[in-house]
């Protein structure tokens, strides 16, 4: 095929938003809908309109990747929205092959972060146009000239062969954008100026007309009624409603099969049509077995495209059975089987998660890109009312060149200049290695470290505890290295409880003073459940439910009054973070409970006596 023979679809555009977290994606796509007319004058639009995910709501980051459509000038504009975060990069990776072109948006304060150097890194190895998008302009802080700077010292860093790329200044939340910071400000300001940058920028789509049918699954939805749905980009060829396509598998094999329904993006909804042409980002209905990576092509000749990859995972938790004494009393799915059945699902569309069997018929080993993407499926797994057993992240490590190896994460911490040492004592224990220093004379300094990937797990709630809630970190898996030795990344000990019954206000009166409480009065525990955490690191078994022995003798009033400390409440991530190797935590659709996981006291310490004799 040569270029002669290419044609192009000038009408349309594919495009992907790309950013680090909270640096304003889903809002700016939000403003080219309303701007682009996508809204009726009189229509209610909640915020963040792609964020559909209750999750995504709750945590305001993007988690999967969600395409929309615009229309300006004439032209439809496909918009992908992909996620920021590096442990959802599985759908960065796969959003980039339906695309011609990305919108790298970054904050005018903050500027570049790593998981930007990660997104960047892989719109770079797609060969893709970049527009810079510099958002937040209207930040009492922003420095946009010196974040562009920043920027092409990114594309420097990343061995850019073309930096060359065009800016455009935008206030996402007020619709806002133009070609210079102090006009992005202005009242009468909207987004024309980045719709006729995109267009000038972006390539139409490009195909070849005497080439076969070739659409690409990238992405996979599913539907009660429609079951399983496949998100395609068509490279090649046009598709209809109702035919029958050659369908090239994952396997290397060829099957036939009927395309049920064809549907493509309008503004934020599914149309169905009956036939979609080269460049189209379609979805397709009544392929029930298909994946993603896979091809639809023409019957007779069948030219499967390449099964898409995205980087191994490197870190790994087991997922099991709720085995405490309460199993049962608040979740509806307890059984290995429906457990099984979920995580085999959630494998059909998450291309970066991985399943693997133990030694137990009742537990598996899960591994992701991160803490964030194994606790976001865990907590789906609790809303869809399972009760699971999960055990401490553990970093996945490999054997290269007869030693052992481990991933490093580069991670970046923003914090007030009076954190500075509190800071590097905190990474200087977990034998990360200081890379870059940089005080932009804000009062704040910035931090960029290589840090071994498992030094990490808990670092981020003992960084808000250390810098009063003010740091900020984010991190991107950097690169395998030797192993660093033994950590020791906690210094404290659990509190556990020695029986099982209800918490009393007697018992947490005699302990509060000595330890920080997980639990409140009546609360249900059993015996090795963790209901405390104890200053010192060795770990303490009391009766959290003593009860006070009454007696004929009258006290004063004021003798009953009790007064208790709030109980610490520690969310699933940071239950996950926070836990001993030899603790795991108790997932239930209404609690998040931490234990040990072999609950008998008496075992427990025959168990550490053979280790201090081993």
């Amino acid at each position: 095929m040569t270029s002669q023979t290419l044609a192009r679809r000038d009408e349309l555009r594919n495009i992907a938003i790309i950013a680090h977290v909270d640096h304003g994606k889903t809002t700016l796509v939000d403003g080219m809908l309303r701007q682009s007319g996508a809204f009726r004058a009189n229509e209610v639009v909640r915020d963040r309109v792609l964020d559909s995910d209750d999750l995504e709501r709750e945590k305001g980051i993007t988690i999967l990747a969600k395409n929309t459509a615009v229309r300006w000038n004439g032209v439809k504009i496909n918009i992908v929205d992909t996620p920021g975060h590096a442990d959802f990069g599985g759908e960065v990776e796969r959003a980039l092959t339906m695309v011609d072109g990305v919108l790298l948006l970054v904050d005018a304060a903050e500027g570049p972060l790593p998981q930007t150097r990660f997104v960047l890194r892989k719109a770079m190895a797609a060969q893709l146009p970049v527009i810079l998008v510099i958002n937040k302009v209207d930040r009492s802080d922003a420095r946009p000239a010196a974040v562009v700077d920043e920027v092409y010292e990114l594309f420097l860093d990343l061995d850019a062969t073309d930096i060359d790329f065009p800016v455009v200044y935008s206030v996402a939340r007020a619709g806002r954008a133009a070609l210079d910071p102090e006009a992005a400000l202005a009242d009468d300001a909207d987004l024309t100026p980045l719709f006729e940058l995109l267009l000038s920028t972006v390539p139409a789509p490009v195909h070849d007309p005497d080439h076969p049918l070739q659409a690409w699954v990238t992405n996979l939805q599913a539907s009660p009624y429609l079951g399983r749905i496949a998100i395609s980009r068509v490279r090649h060829g046009h598709i209809k409603r109702g035919t029958t396509v050659a369908w090239c598998r994952a396997d290397g094999t060829v099957a036939t099969a009927k395309v049920g329904s064809l549907y493509v993006t309008e503004n934020l909804e599914q149309v169905e049509v009956d036939e979609a042409g080269p460049g189209e980002i379609i979805a397709v209905a009544g392929i029930d077995d298909v994946t993603i990576g896979e091809t639809l092509t023409e019957v007779g000749d069948p030219r499967p495209l390449p099964v898409i990859t995205v980087d191994e995972p490197t870190l790994q938790m087991t997922i099991g059975t709720n085995t405490s004494p309460m199993a049962g009393d608040e979740g509806d799915k307890v059984t290995a089987r429906l457990i099984k059945a979920r995580l085999d699902t959630e494998l059909v569309g998450n291309v970066s998660i991985r399943v693997a069997p133990t030694e137990r018929a009742d537990t598996w080993i899960v591994e992701g890109r991160g803490e964030l993407q194994l606790a976001v499926l865990v907590e789906n797994m609790r809303r869809e009312a399972f009760e699971l057993t999960v055990g401490k992240p553990q970093v996945v490590t490999k054997e290269i060149d007869g030693q052992r190896h481990e991933p490093f994460e580069h991670i970046t911490i923003d914090v007030p200049e009076e954190h500075v040492g509190a800071v590097s004592r905190l990474l200087g224990e977990r034998k990360a290695q200081l890379r870059d220093l940089t005080n932009h004379g804000t009062g704040w300094v910035r931090f960029d470290y290589a840090a071994p990937a498992r030094a990490l797990i808990g670092f981020g709630t003992e960084l808000l505890t250390e810098t009063r809630g003010t740091g900020l970190a984010s991190h991107v898996f950097d690169a395998y290295r030797p192993w660093a030795g033994e950590l020791r990344t906690r210094t404290t000990g659990s509190i556990v409880a020695d029986r099982r019954g209800l918490v009393t206000a007697y018992a947490i009166t005699a302990l509060q003073e000595r330890a920080s409480l997980m639990v409140a009065p009546g609360e249900p525990v059993y015996e090795g459940m963790v209901v405390g955490i104890n200053p010192r690191a060795e770990d303490l078994d009391v009766n959290i439910c003593r009860e006070k022995k009454l007696t004929n003798v009258r006290a004063a009033a004021a003798d009953d009054t009790v007064r208790l400390t709030p109980p610490v409440v520690l969310s699933l991530e940071q239950a996950l973070e926070f836990i001993a190797p030899d603790e795991c935590v108790e997932v239930t659709p209404a609690s998040v409970r931490i234990r040990k996981t072999v609950l008998d006291g008496g075992e427990r310490a025959r168990l550490a006596k053979q280790r201090k004799r081993g």
